[in-house]
């Protein structure tokens, strides 16, 4: 199955973003594959630093589950200076509706 969701990054936060994602932790990285999650690609409109995400996953209930690991949890704290978040650190994030995949 393939998600797709949007965040949007505070203004001037670009290239610190895509610093932190290029040194990925990992321990990041061994979660996310751990709970089914694989071909994770993030793209950058830089008009309105909305953030475009793609990912698969095995389960959709388990990548739900990723969500409570305290890495995860860490990750999100490291990132809440770069974007817009919830009270919780989360990414602030809308699920997008795949309308057409091409393997």
């Amino acid at each position: 199955m393939i998600l797709g969701f949007k965040m949007r990054l505070y203004p001037g936060m670009e290239e610190e973003y895509k610093r932190r994602h290029d040194a990925l932790w990992p321990e990041m990285k061994e979660m996310i594959h751990a709970y089914g999650g694989s071909d994770y690609s993030i793209f950058l409109d830089p008009e309105t630093r909305i953030l475009y995400a793609s990912l698969h996953v095995k389960d959709e209930q388990r990548w739900a589950e990723s969500a409570n690991t305290e890495i995860c949890r860490k990750w999100w704290d490291y990132m809440a200076d770069v974007m817009e978040t919830n009270p919780d650190h989360s990414p602030v994030s809308t699920d997008l509706k795949l309308m057409f995949h091409l393997d």
